[in-house]
This record gives C-alpha cells, sequence and structure tokens, in this order.
C-alpha cells in the first residue's frame, strides 16, 4: 500500500496515483451528517502541495477564513511514528520552528498521520493533505481537494465573505469538467508522471502529453482571458498551483525543460494574473515549495540540494487587462 506519492510507481515503472479515501461532502442540509456550521471545520494543509493550494485558493478568495480555520504542516518530511521509517508531514513543536507552519491546534497531533489514525483505526493508506476535518465528530470529512474545492464553491456561501463568487457556474459546468479533465492529466498530474518515470519510454510519453497540454492553454489563453471563457473559474485555480511552481520547481526537479514557462508570454502573464487576485498571494509560500520538493524526494535529488532561482516576480505588470471588457 502506497503511504506517498513517491511509492506510487506501477511495475512498468510509470508513476500512477491512487484514489483519495474519504470521500464525504457538507452541505446545506441541516439534517447531513456534515452539515454546514461556521467554526465546525478545520483545513490541514502544505504551502508546498499543489492539491492543498487549490483548497486554501478558494478559503481566501471565498471569504471563508471566519468559518473555517487553517494550519499548515512543515515543509519537510520527518519521521511520523519510532515504530516505522515513514516520512510524512508533520506539524512543528512552535509557532516560531518554521515561518507560516503551526502545531496542531486541535488535537495535538504531531503528524498528519496521527490525523488519519484517530479518523480510522485501520487506515492503512497515504497520509496526505488537504484533510478537511470535523471538530465536532472528531473525523476527515474528506481529503480530494477536487470535492473540498466545491464544498468551498457553493456549500458555504451564506457564511462566506464572497458569497456572490460562483467559480462552477451552471452554465460552465460541462465546460469545466471537460478541462479540468485534460489539464488535470497533461499538466497537474502530468508533472509527476514527469518527475516520477523510472523509464525513458514512461518520462518522453509523459513529457509529450506535458507540452502538448501547455501549448494548448497558450493558444487558449491568446483569445480570451481565463482558460474557459471571460470569467475566472475552478479550472483557473486547479491549473494556477501547477503554473506556480513550474520554473521554480518542476523544470529543473521533474525533467520539464522542453520549455520555460516564462517563455510562453499568454500563460506567464496569466499566471501573474491570478497570482494578483486579492487573497492568492497568501496561499503561495516559495520556500515552503522549493524545500519540500528539493529536500522531501532523495529518489530524485538524493543531496536536497536546494537551485537559488529563479525568483520569479509574481506581482509584476501583466498584459491580461486587454481582454476586459
Amino acid at each position: 500500500m502506497a503511504r506517498s506519492a513517491q511509492d506510487e510507481i506501477s511495475a512498468s515503472g510509470a508513476f500512477a496515483r491512487t484514489a483519495s479515501t474519504f470521500r464525504n461532502f457538507i452541505l446545506q442540509d441541516p439534517s447531513s451528517e456534515f452539515p454546514v456550521e461556521a467554526g465546525r471545520y478545520h483545513l490541514y494543509v502544505s504551502y508546498s502541495c499543489p492539491w492543498s493550494s487549490r483548497c486554501l485558493a478558494y478559503l481566501k478568495i471565498k471569504g471563508l477564513e471566519k468559518a473555517i480555520s487553517f494550519t499548515s504542516v512543515k515543509s519537510i518530511w520527518e519521521r511520523t511514528k519510532q515504530s516505522d521509517e515513514h516520512m510524512g508531514w508533520v506539524f512543528p513543536d512552535s509557532d516560531t520552528e518554521q515561518q507560516g507552519a503551526e502545531p496542531d491546534p486541535l488535537n495535538g497531533a504531531k503528524s498528519i498521520r496521527e490525523l488519519y489514525e484517530l479518523a480510522s483505526t485501520n487506515y492503512t493508506g497515504k497520509y496526505t493533505v488537504p484533510v478537511l476535518w470535523d471538530k465536532k465528530l472528531k473525523t476527515i470529512v474528506s481529503n480530494e481537494s477536487a470535492e473540498i474545492i466545491r464544498m468551498f464553491n457553493s456549500e458555504f456561501n451564506d457564511i462566506a465573505g464572497s458569497p456572490d463568487l460562483d467559480l462552477y457556474p451552471p452554465h460552465l459546468q460541462a465546460k469545466i469538467d471537460e478541462t479540468n479533465e485534460w489539464i488535470y492529466d497533461g499538466i497537474n498530474n502530468g508533472v509527476y508522471k514527469c518527475g516520477f518515470a523510472r523509464k525513458q519510454g514512461h518520462y518522453d510519453e509523459a513529457v509529450t502529453k506535458l507540452y502538448e497540454a501547455l501549448d494548448k492553454c497558450e493558444d487558449i489563453l491568446g483569445k480570451q482571458r481565463y482558460i474557459c471563457g471571460d470569467t475566472l473559474s475552478e479550472t483557473d485555480i486547479r491549473l494556477f498551483v501547477t503554473l506556480i511552481r513550474f520554473d521554480e520547481v518542476y523544470v529543473v526537479h521533474f525533467k520539464c525543460n522542453k520549455k520555460l514557462l516564462c517563455e510562453y508570454p499568454n500563460l506567464f502573464n496569466y499566471m501573474k494574473d491570478i497570482y494578483q487576485i486579492p487573497g492568492m498571494c497568501s496561499t503561495v509560500n516559495m520556500e515552503h515549495i522549493k524545500q519540500n520538493y528539493y529536500g522531501c524526494q532523495p529518489s530524485i535529488n538524493p543531496f536536497g540540494i536546494i537551485p537559488i532561482g529563479p525568483n520569479i516576480d509574481y506581482s509584476s505588470p501583466h498584459d491580461r487587462n486587454r481582454f476586459s471588457a
């Protein structure tokens, strides 16, 4: 059983991500097992993890910080138990140990693994983030980011600071679902298939599909401001979390070096446009991102050396306003 992404390698040497395990849903219906309640739920994240970052982005731009609290783990994996060799997400011992990371304020857990074992004593899967935690029932609601962001988008609107922001509007849902599929396969998960490939053929296949998808995005963004049209959508957030890590990490670490993101004028300016949405920049901690990727994957980077660059200024001007009405 895989305990982290690094374990998800098929017999043929290809990366094959396994599905999330906890798939409950928070609903506005007060009779549901997990009803909407301000202050009841807590989001555990890692700033370095793109799947966590998409959830944190929703928390910020939907204005849910007062309704749903959150805690980030440390960027570097450590032993999660003395009884085995598992390395994973851990909490700091104090607020000052690492900027951005905090001790677990709810359960006093030392690791994300402990939360999974609190929720299910027989759990044997991956100990991943994000984790959406129910304080009342002391269990995991969901660890599937794609479903957590859907909850944050619609179910909490009565207590959200930005209830009118709909990133999955009815008239775009079919388009969003279709676009999410090829962006996930080619880009979001595609960079991992490049990085964790153990055979040249698997790498060649993944990197070809990656750049075909990036080229497709570049073409789309030459005609409209956002991926699914003229308004910000779920797809943009899902794509952004990979793009923001591309030149800083994936080009070097995952061997995605055919072309830098900064060489795509539309994609690069689009990434800065999304970054500059109020609240988004606070979800990007490049120190955590680089420390985790370069420092926690010894099969790729055995000495844990962190490259110095490229230190991109994501707050610099972009040209996407040319598509404004």
